[in-house]
């Protein structure tokens, strides 16, 4: 089992990635030149997905090209990255998705089909707290009922998560570390079939993101938020409490929905990209709807800087996945 060398290799060849947005050659002044496909590499009606389509649709607009959000779902992500990362370097072919694509798999699996500096973070479309959810008539109602729940019948409590590997997944191996609990993990093509889940029974508990597909589901009754993730509560769900103060010290995680690019994409279509996007996160009507959405306030940052994000979130759940040895292959 590699060491916290290993991380510090890792984490050195993210930010290699970084420093080749500012040694590759300045290229395509006309890009994009024709239709740009987005995978989304989960199934339709999850957070990647809805992110990709309202984006896409206002690039289209903006670039005067055909956007096309392509869904391949499978292996929490796997199957969809790895298709972008072994597409041309030209911006035509870009990934909406979890950021765990690069900061979590490259652990989780021994023979992922590609690397992790094999795709460069371009712009973050949006940030978010990580959310617990159960049934509005489950008995559980807090962090320390579900504790409590599971300590009493080790085991007995199945979670949902978007797919093996996701944060939704890491954060519950993550629960299951610091609490000492033995919830069973049930992983599922993507939030929206998570989400579904659910609703109609099937899970005690939903980990998934705290976005426009969830937050509804907690404002309407039809899911019970007992935690978020975040140091602090989130201000349109102030009720629900963070589960730092609910026991654990210092719990925090905060997942990102990123767009990447091939690498060896060059600089000057990273930063047309990264731009563009960055503009269109700030009109009002996007603010009001990631607001709605329960999304963080998104902070405009260069690609290296994402990337530099990345490595960090790297290090952290491969120090937690060495610890619990979790594997996925």
């Amino acid at each position: 089992m590699p060491g916290k060398s290993f991380i510090g290799r890792r984490t050195f060849s993210l930010l290699c990635g970084a420093g080749l947005l500012k040694t590759s050659p300045v290229a395509a002044q006309a890009y994009p030149d024709k239709a740009v496909r987005i995978i989304v590499p989960f199934a339709p009606g999850g957070g990647s997905d809805a992110l990709a389509r309202v984006v896409g649709q206002r690039l289209s607009a903006r670039w005067g090209q055909s956007i096309v959000v392509d869904n391949r779902p499978g292996a929490g992500g796997v199957l969809g990255a790895e298709m972008v990362a072994k597409a041309a370097p030209d911006g035509h072919t870009l990934l909406v998705s979890d950021s765990s694509t690069v900061t979590m798999n490259p652990w989780l699996y021994a023979k992922l089909p590609y690397a992790a500096q094999d795709l460069v973070p371009v712009v973050h479309l949006a940030t978010f707290s990580l959310v617990v959810l159960v049934p509005p008539n489950s008995p559980i109602n807090s962090l320390a009922d579900l504790i409590a729940a599971d300590k009493a019948k080790p085991g007995g409590l199945n979670a949902g998560s978007a797919g093996n590997g996701t944060s939704p997944h890491l954060v519950l191996e993550m629960l299951n570390s610091v609490a000492g609990t033995h919830i069973v993990h049930v992983p599922y093509k993507g939030g929206g079939p998570a989400n579904m889940a659910l609703l109609t029974g099937e899970l005690d508990i939903l980990f998934n993101g705290l976005s426009s597909n969830t937050a509804p589901m907690i404002a309407s009754g039809k899911a019970k938020a007992i935690a978020v993730t975040t140091p602090e509560r989130i201000s349109s769900f102030q009720a629900v409490p963070t589960v730092a103060e609910s026991g654990f010290p210092g719990f925090e995680a905060v997942s990102a929905q990123t767009l990447f690019a091939p690498a060896s994409t060059p600089p000057a279509i990273l930063r047309k990209i990264n731009a563009d996007v960055s503009e269109i996160l700030q009109e009002k009507e996007i603010i009001d709807l990631w607001a709605k959405s329960a999304y963080l306030p998104v902070i405009r940052e260069q690609p290296e800087e994402i990337a530099r994000w990345v490595a960090q979130e790297s290090a952290k759940w491969g120090k937690l996945v060495q610890e619990a040895n979790i594997k996925l292959d």
